[in-house]
């Protein structure tokens, strides 16, 4: 039979900072970080290989956004009175090396940025859902500005991946559709020139 005494210790015991969802939280914080990371390094790739300037524009602006971002989840770690510590997240490694693969596989020019939209939409959806779990995680546990610094980050990468949408959908999309394949940017007007000649 429990004793009145080993009642009240039990929530002690099984308090906030030794909670099994704690645990998750902190586990999954320390992969996201590594991912924000190895973005970092990957998005100046991705600017390097693109060709549309508004896509570049959008890269470029991700990747500050990015860097901020890391300081952001140093914050949280910072809140919880954790050490920001990194633990390699092997869905983004997999999506960095897949973006790598196709950048490698494209010719350049359009079809290639309709390839970096794909693959960076890839990572902003991974984000997305890791960022809303994350930011109900915080909730659940009652850690409001950790929740609030993740629902900043969240936002963020929804408006990241609508202005990759935009992007492909304004030009693109349309542009990758038109080109032949093993035709790059500049050879596409040359070949559509000698078919009006025709």
């Amino acid at each position: 039979m429990k004793t009145k005494a080993a009642n009240k210790k039990a929530p002690a015991e099984y308090g906030i900072e030794e909670s099994k969802l704690m645990k998750l939280f902190e586990d999954e914080l320390k992969d996201i970080y590594w991912a924000e990371k190895a973005l970092t390094k990957a998005l100046p790739k991705m600017v390097k290989n693109a060709t549309n300037e508004e896509l570049i524009a959008a890269l470029e602006n991700h990747l500050e956004e990015t860097e901020a971002q890391v300081e952001k989840l140093e914050q949280v770690f910072e809140s919880i009175g954790k050490k920001a510590q990194a633990k390699k997240c092997e869905a983004m490694a997999g999506l960095v090396k897949e973006a790598e693969e196709i950048m490698k596989d494209t010719d350049k020019g359009a079809m290639r940025d309709a390839g970096i939209i794909s693959a960076g939409q890839k990572v902003e959806h991974y984000e997305i859902a890791t960022y809303g779990t994350l930011r109900q995680f915080a909730k659940t546990l009652g850690l409001e500005d950790a929740a609030g610094l993740l629902e900043e980050i969240l936002n963020e990468e929804k408006a990241a991946d609508e202005k990759l949408t935009e992007v492909a959908e304004a030009t693109i999309n349309m542009q990758a559709a038109e080109e032949q394949e093993g035709e790059d940017e500049e050879e596409a007007p040359k070949a559509k020139k000698a078919a009006k000649k025709k």
